[in-house]
């Protein structure tokens, strides 16, 4: 039930990029829960998409968080990439700001 749910999440956000991904999860570890404007913020620095499509789909990653936290889901092995760490730091800000909603 828990990867179903996973997939049909995955299929509403895959109208999105790669490129547009990147944007979001950087706008998303810059704009954090207590910036005004959030989700304009966040939209104004993604590609076409708007600030309903950017909380959707910050709403999927937060329901996709907690299924894989709750252990329903195995967390797939990533091999950490980017020159100076510089990706893992993002991904780190990003879910420190995921856990704080």
């Amino acid at each position: 039930m828990a990867s179903s749910s996973l997939t049909s999440s995955r299929s509403l956000s895959s109208s999105w990029t790669q490129k547009q991904n990147k944007q979001f999860e950087k706008a998303l570890a810059l704009y954090d829960k207590d910036t005004p404007d959030r989700w304009e913020n966040i939209a104004r620095a993604v590609d076409g998409k708007t600030a309903d499509e950017v909380k959707r789909h910050y709403e999927i990653l937060v329901q996709d968080l907690r299924i894989i936290e709750s252990g329903q889901f195995p967390i797939p092995n990533y091999r950490a990439t980017g020159s100076n760490g510089r990706a893992i730091d993002n991904e780190q800000r990003l879910l420190k700001n995921l856990k704080l909603q």
